[in-house]
């Protein structure tokens, strides 16, 4: 693979501020974003009178992180459901809103609301042109992007960002997979912005279809998110295109990117330190933790006036390292591999513990699993973890049988526990263009299967 990323800044004054200069423009914002909260939002006065927090009772961003309670999820939900859409939250008046998103809502649980205004969208636009610029994005580049362009926000702001640049931003939400590789091989499209699931699963339909990504289109660069990106998942992506595939990643409760990746040979993420606060720490303390050391994100934005994250625990999993284990010359620092995973994902399997992305990993060392699915259930008193897989077209099923008792020993190998393997039929396994849904937990139901022995 050829490493055509072109490097550079955004902004430089911005991307190389001193640490020391950092913390005091982190600190000017925060006073002011303290300021607008408690006199715009119902929600937001409440807790920091409820706790003796008020904006002149803090004295500095050391002080912010010991005394300004942890603000999470359920509080949004309940806080939303006061009064619906956007409940006690918002600090200014809704109708100012250009634009409006939410969550998908999925397992039952109510969606999360988010509105901007004329300003936040400005300033969500040039948070993910930061990213993008950083990723090798530039003026003139034609860029398909992939995404259904519902509410959900997904590539909204990227595709703004994409204009902030002075990108050309394709949508291609209208067409399917064929229809999207016909393009990219008829035009000079130079980078392509999907999850790295659905940029997998394009690189599977061209080789259906006789196409070599790598020759027979322009793609130079390709920018996922979306979903966590194992280094198996990347490499696979990259072999099939010929490109890298930089990861940049944001959420909902912000409405834009936060953290990118600048280049092939980046140790992970950079964080916008200029327009959010990150913290880490410990899941059950809730207490920092050192650079090199596991623990949850903790957000606060600096940069939205709508609908505005203090000390939002976003329960994604990360290791932070000094801006100086990159060699590009930022002081923003850095989470080592992106976003590992999410802590609500964590769960326990006869004693060990066990996330969704191990076995993707796995999945992913094995040519001939083209999908899969993965359940937790309890079979008797005894958690099960039940994998089916859906093998790729040309695999014969003498050598997916093999494939199975392979997978499922490699699979043991990796999560400690012994799994029950299941084969599909070709093309029965969902396909994903956003993200992927490939683990679900289900132990208070019953069923019976047969052992493939992995042992």
């Amino acid at each position: 693979m050829t490493d055509t990323v072109t490097r550079g800044y955004w902004s430089r004054a911005a991307e190389t501020m001193p640490r020391e200069r950092l913390r005091e423009l982190q600190w000017a914002k925060l006073r002011a974003q303290l300021q607008h909260v408690y006199k715009g939002s119902p929600f937001y006065h409440a807790r920091m009178s409820d706790v003796g927090c008020r904006p002149d009772d803090v004295t500095g961003l050391d002080d912010y992180f010991a005394r300004f309670p942890l603000l999470y999820r359920s509080e949004l939900l309940a806080a939303e459901s006061a009064a619906p859409p956007y409940g006690t939250l918002a600090a200014v008046d809704p109708a100012l809103a250009i634009a409006r998103h939410q969550t998908s809502g999925s397992s039952g649980q109510p969606p999360l609301r988010t509105f901007d205004t004329a300003r936040d969208w400005a300033w969500i636009a040039d948070m993910f042109a930061r990213g993008l610029y950083a990723t090798g994005i530039r003026p003139g580049d034609q860029v398909a992007v992939v995404f259904g362009y519902g509410m959900f926000i997904g590539f909204w702001a990227g595709h703004y960002g994409l204009q902030r640049i002075g990108a050309t931003a394709i949508a291609t939400g209208s067409m399917d997979t064929e229809r999207r590789i016909q393009l990219l091989m008829d035009e000079d499209i130079r980078a392509l912005m999907c999850t790295p699931t659905y940029a997998l699963h394009m690189a599977h339909r061209a080789e259906q279809m006789g196409v070599d990504l790598a020759t027979r289109t322009n793609i130079q660069l390709l920018v996922v998110t979306g979903e966590p990106r194992p280094q198996r998942t990347r490499r696979l992506i990259e072999k099939a295109w010929g490109a890298p595939a930089l990861e940049v990643a944001g959420m909902t409760e912000v409405g834009t990117l936060i953290m990118f990746e600048c280049g092939p040979d980046a140790p992970g993420m950079h964080v916008i330190e200029t327009d959010v606060i990150e913290e880490v720490l410990d899941t059950e303390t809730k207490q920092p933790v050192g650079y090199g050391e596991r623990g949850v994100r903790v957000m606060t934005t600096l940069g939205r006036e709508g609908v505005t994250m203090l000390r939002y625990w976003t329960n994604d999993i990360v290791v932070r390292q000094p801006y100086h284990s990159c060699s590009c010359g930022r002081t923003w620092d850095i989470y080592q591999g992106g976003i590992l995973g999410r802590a609500d994902d964590v769960k326990k399997i006869r004693g060990c513990l066990f996330t969704p992305s191990m076995v993707e990993d796995v999945a992913r060392s094995f040519d001939e699993i083209e999908e899969f699915q993965t359940v937790l259930e309890s079979i008797g008193a005894l958690d099960t973890l039940i994998i089916t897989f859906e093998p790729k077209p040309h695999v014969t099923p003498e050598v997916v049988a093999d494939v199975a008792t392979r997978f499922g020993s490699a699979v043991k190998r990796a999560v400690g526990v012994t799994p029950l393997i299941r084969i599909a039929e070709i093309g029965s396994l969902p396909r994903f263009d956003m993200k992927a849904k490939r683990f679900t937990d289900l132990r208070s139901t019953q069923h019976k299967e047969v052992n493939v022995d992995a042992s």
